[in-house]
């Protein structure tokens, strides 16, 4: 099975997304974690790239490209490898962050950003997508109050950018519903790890 887990900037994905696949690798279930863009050394490089601070004016249609291209990297050396071995693979972000971020918010059009993912990851998409969903004060406020969080080009954007991709990542998961679950982050972190665990649970029983 392929889990992606998607949601604005500061929905606290990774924090929860740990400690839900600590718990189920104690239930047995075999668990491999991983992020994009990156997730193996050459899309490592190409994250590198994207969200560096100081590519301010990289266009958005390259930004658009090197995400795809780090996805196929990934596809082709990781998640697919694992995958046929029957694990589990989570990845934080995939497809859906590409078609919010630079289909909507910067402009590019949602389906044009699909024909270049369709044609990165041969068609594929994720068994289930859960979707951290806030509001975007509360979390770039959580991001300004972790220290220790990477601060990345992305999340100096202005408020408006992050109003429109959590609009986007909503529509989203109406545009998708047999795989998109939306999460409320908002709650309390072990309320959200318990809806997290309780919807990755629910389609894995199945």
């Amino acid at each position: 099975m392929f889990i992606t887990i998607e949601g604005p900037e500061g929905s606290g994905k990774s924090s929860v997304t740990e400690v839900v696949s600590k718990r189920l690798m104690q239930e047995g279930y075999e668990i491999v974690r991983t992020r994009e863009p990156g997730g193996t050394p050459i899309a490592e490089q190409i994250r590198e790239v994207i969200l560096n601070k100081e590519n301010t004016k990289m266009d958005k249609i390259t930004e658009a490209l090197l995400y795809a291209a780090s996805r196929r990297q990934h596809l082709v050396e990781k998640v697919w490898p694992l995958s046929k071995e029957g694990k589990i693979v989570i990845s934080d972000r995939f497809i859906d962050s590409s078609l919010a971020y630079q289909g909507v918010a910067r402009g590019i059009g949602v389906d044009k950003v699909l024909a270049i993912n369709e044609f990165a990851t041969e068609g594929y998409f994720p068994d289930l997508t859960l979707l951290f969903d806030i509001e975007p004060e509360k979390g770039l406020a959580r991001i300004a109050a972790n220290k220790g969080r990477e601060v990345n080009r992305l999340d100096l954007e202005k408020i408006e950018f992050h109003h429109m991709v959590r609009k986007a990542f909503l529509d989203l998961a109406k545009r998708f519903p047999e795989r998109f679950v939306v999460l409320d982050a908002s709650k309390s972190f072990e309320e959200v790890v318990e809806d997290c665990y309780a919807a990755i649970k629910s389609r894995l029983d199945k």
